[in-house]
């Protein structure tokens, strides 16, 4: 009976189960079809709210690139000061909130929400400087009684600690931050869209990466820095190529997760393989290979001349037309020159922007003594700037206009000018920094120039402005930790930006939600790089 009872039951049971089968299967796959179909519909959202831009005026990037040099300015008074009121030391806790907010901070709103107030940006900003800086003079403990032109007079005689140029280690971190910032920002509708990189023609603020950190990196190329030291320079060849394992490491590696999580892509920014660090390596195996044969106080003409003759090759043959639309003309992608033709071909605009850079680092990193000497540089590299400036608009007017897509003659004009106008704005900041620290005794900033010595008029021996043991004392501040691991801080952006557009519906954030997702992206990068240096680690893979 107890059989009987159940028997059918459980029999009904299974017919029903096999005949719901195949409609569960087919549930389950229209599921799987429609999820497929909303993360690639989510996905183009991505890719065309982050596309067809026309980018803004030179002007207006210009102004918020110098901006974190007149906030890395007022840091350093604000420290001065605090010194001098306050007899114990900061703690590192302090420092790194005080550079976050100096640093970081500015850059995050001026790329968001008050890209548009730029000028009271400024405003409120000089205003405060002008403030510490008149509680500083006020204040003196050197030179009380003298008058300030006599004062400026012992000030121009001033030696400095010249081996360390804290304006270079500045303008990397400045557009590391820039970079970190905007990747992440561009994802959010607070980030204007004319900062957003442009697609064909104009510059948008997102443009300038890329050179910028090439124009940084040839700065302090291991050329410059160990041009005195003996040995072949065919052996720093064979170092360069082994030193680039780890952007080809970085390369293949950014490849393949984004093919396989299927991450939104600006297609006509590299192609559909290539990436920045691919640029990257080519650049660095190219112009390596010219300074082994070049004279270094000749990378201008080699910067000048490829860029010139990139230039007359996208006019007068067909490699224009293969960049914008393929060897078919229709814009194909097939094959690996077509798939990538835009980071392949462009590559050589960016190496005409590193040679740029090597002949500045030449120059800048020139050993020299006294503050009215790099008075004399900065104006020199300011003048250059604006020359750089004038030829843009000339160029611009009647050869073409600036496109990152070609990297063409525009385009390297426009970031070197703005590379030499943010350098020169740093070492003028520094000029003034060191003026304030001359006026107080024993004043010691992070990250800028250490004075050692004053001529003495009435004294046998120069008398020493700061100790030796606090001369030697380690830099510890947050623009030192992330030059000290650049390529880390870079790549730990990168990571941190994939990992939050996977987690975070960035397209339909408000635009508090934003500022706070922006700044703690920020804050914990920072954070790892300054416990780091704290930790006198340097994280290097070669």
């Amino acid at each position: 009976m107890a059989s009987w009872a159940y028997g059918p039951s459980v029999g009904c049971g299974r017919m029903l189960c096999g005949a719901s089968s195949p409609a569960i299967l087919t549930g389950l796959a229209l599921g799987s079809e429609q999820s497929k179909e909303k993360k690639m519909s989510h996905k183009l959202m991505k890719e065309a709210f982050v596309s067809n831009h026309n980018g803004t005026s030179v002007l207006e990037i210009t102004q918020g690139l110098c901006f974190p040099s007149l906030c890395i300015l007022c840091r350093g008074l604000l420290i001065i000061l605090s010194q001098h009121l306050c007899s114990s030391s900061h703690t590192w806790r302090t420092g790194f909130f005080i550079d976050f907010v100096f640093l970081i901070v500015p850059v995050v709103t001026t790329l968001t929400i008050l890209a548009s107030f730029i000028f009271f940006e400024y405003l409120a900003v000089i205003i405060f400087g002008a403030g510490l800086f008149y509680q500083i003079y006020c204040r003196r403990t050197c030179y009380a009684r003298m008058p300030v032109q006599k004062i400026l007079e012992k000030f121009l005689k001033t030696s400095l600690e010249s081996e360390y140029i804290p304006a270079i280690s500045c303008f990397r971190v400045i557009n590391s931050a820039f970079t970190a910032v905007a990747i992440l920002a561009v994802d959010f509708p607070l980030f204007p869209r004319r900062f957003a990189k442009t697609e064909l023609y104009g510059t948008g603020a997102m443009d300038f990466g890329v050179g910028g950190f090439v124009f940084g990196t040839a700065m302090v190329c291991p050329e410059i820095r160990r041009k005195c030291m003996e040995g072949s320079r065919f052996y720093y060849f064979t170092k360069s190529l082994y030193s680039v394992w780890p952007l080809v490491f970085l390369g293949i590696g950014r490849l393949i997760i984004i093919k396989s999580i299927g991450y939104q892509e600006h297609l006509t920014e590299y192609g559909v393989h290539w990436n920045f660090f691919f640029t990257l390596i080519v650049v660095k195996l190219i112009t390596s290979l010219l300074l082994i044969f070049l004279p270094l106080n000749k990378s201008w003409i080699v910067a000048v001349g490829t860029t010139v003759l990139y230039q007359l090759a996208l006019d007068f043959t067909p490699l224009k037309r293969l960049i914008l639309y393929g060897t078919d003309g229709s814009g194909t992608r097939v094959g690996l020159l077509n798939a990538n033709r835009e980071g392949i071909i462009s590559t050589l605009g960016y190496v005409a922007i590193y040679m740029a850079g090597v002949q500045t680092g030449l120059y800048v990193l020139k050993k020299r003594s006294y503050i009215k000497d790099w008075i004399k540089v900065t104006y020199g590299i300011l003048l250059t700037a604006i020359s750089l400036f004038v030829s843009l608009y000339i160029v611009q007017v009647n050869v073409e206009v600036a496109s990152r897509r070609m990297a063409n003659l525009a385009f390297c004009i426009w970031i070197v000018a703005s590379s030499l106008l943010l350098l020169s704005s740093l070492l003028l900041g520094d000029i003034i920094l060191s003026f304030a620290k001359f006026l107080i005794q024993g004043a010691l900033v992070p990250c800028s120039w250490k004075l050692i010595q004053s001529p003495a008029t009435n004294k046998k021996h120069s008398e020493s402005l700061v100790s030796e043991a606090e001369r030697n004392k380690p830099s510890i501040c947050l623009i030192t930790a992330m030059n000290r691991n650049q390529l880390t801080f870079f790549l730990m952006s990168n990571i941190t930006t994939g990992l939050i557009n996977l987690l975070v519906d960035t397209l339909h954030s408000s635009t508090l939600w934003a500022l706070f997702v922006l700044n703690l992206h920020m804050f914990t990068n920072c954070l790892i790089m300054y416990l780091l240096h704290l930790q006198d680690r340097t994280i290097k893979f070669w």
